[in-house]
């Protein structure tokens, strides 16, 4: 798809593919609203915009159309519609060794039980240790620090996904 594609086609058949990009609907629907773009900086800043305008009800439901850092199964599985996106994100865990996945899977846990959703990180470029180091890190924050992190990091995601689907 490119930029004239995305501004031109009908929002039906448009919300599958944004929603590639973020899950959360309300963020789909305001950028469908904010159509059409002039360039891909306008679709990032209506994106910023969209995104930064939501409430935290909406950046959990963006973090639950994520697999787990680590977690390929449900990549696999549960995930398909982004598994070819998500597993090039994740490509640093792929090359770990188990005793870092293990750490990982019992650092998600953990995060999960404090915070009441998945670790959300823009995994692109980053190791699997790096990963589990951030991880580690921010466990430390409280709540409403953690919340803010993580709906940056979902951010950066997105934008990393518009700028897939328009290639």
């Amino acid at each position: 798809m490119n930029l004239d594609e995305l501004n031109s086609i009908d929002a039906h058949q448009l919300k599958p593919e944004l929603h590639r990009c973020c899950g959360s609907a309300g963020w789909v629907n305001q950028l469908i609203e904010r159509r059409p773009f002039a360039s891909l900086d306008d679709l990032m800043q209506a994106s910023d915009q969209s995104w930064g305008g939501l409430n935290q009800e909406d950046w959990l439901e963006a973090f639950t159309h994520h697999p787990k850092i680590g977690d390929l199964n449900s990549l696999k599985a549960k995930f398909a519609t982004t598994s070819d996106w998500a597993a090039g994100e994740q490509g640093g865990v792929a090359l770990a060794n188990d005793k870092v996945i293990e750490d990982l899977a019992a650092g998600n846990d953990a995060y999960e039980k404090k915070f009441g959703y998945i670790f959300i990180v823009c995994a692109t470029g980053k190791s699997a240790g790096e990963m589990l180091a951030l991880l580690q890190e921010r466990l430390k924050n409280g709540p409403a620090d953690e919340i803010q992190k993580a709906m940056q990091e979902q951010n950066k995601i997105t934008k990393l996904r518009l700028e897939k689907l328009l290639t």
